[in-house]
């Protein structure tokens, strides 16, 4: 496989981007370790505009980054789970084309249905699941967790990640608007 120029520089500035909302635009919940937390609009953002593979490699390393910053280890069992957020939300919303000017509300209902499944297994499944088997942590505790980071990601995305994908769809000139003048 290989990734263009483009979504190089784009995994770069977008990890760069998620670090940085990921690590001082934190909202804590009142749950251990559990945050709202601004930097997965942002990734749905990079993940409509660049796809599923972008998407993953973003998540994969701007967590990563926050986790050995802000904790002297990574956290794998969220990294998997993030990167798997970014990937599933980039493959349910490819064909969507989010980015492309047309922006209609059923698409915009889509990105949030996609969002949603992606955040359902991504913090509800995988990262829980993680946790018990790699950390051995206990089920009640990272279930909770688990559950608190969906509903979340979810309004977050919903709220924020929505905004974003408007914004960034008023920038883009719709195909065939431009018109010859005479």
């Amino acid at each position: 496989m290989k990734l263009s120029t483009r979504s190089v520089v784009a995994t770069g500035i977008g990890a760069a981007v998620f670090f940085i909302l990921f690590k001082f635009v934190a909202i804590p919940t009142g749950i251990p370790n559990t945050q709202i937390n601004v930097a997965e609009p942002w990734l749905t953002l990079i993940t409509a505009i660049f796809g599923p593979i972008v998407g993953g490699l973003v998540a994969f390393i701007g967590h990563t980054l926050n986790d050995a910053v802000s904790y002297g280890s990574v956290w794998w069992s969220w990294v998997i789970a993030d990167t798997a957020f970014g990937i599933i939300f980039g493959l349910g919303t490819y064909k969507l084309k989010l980015t492309n000017g047309d922006l209609t509300t059923i698409k915009l209902v889509l990105f949030n249905v996609w969002q949603l499944i992606a955040n359902i297994l991504a913090w509800s499944i995988i990262a829980p699941l993680g946790d018990i088997l790699i950390y051995k942590e206990p089920a009640n505790k990272v279930f909770l967790q688990g559950f608190v980071a969906t509903g979340t990601n979810f309004v977050s995305i919903l709220i924020l990640g929505t905004l974003l994908l408007l914004a960034y769809n008023k920038t883009i000139v719709k195909r065939g608007s431009l018109k010859q003048e005479d």
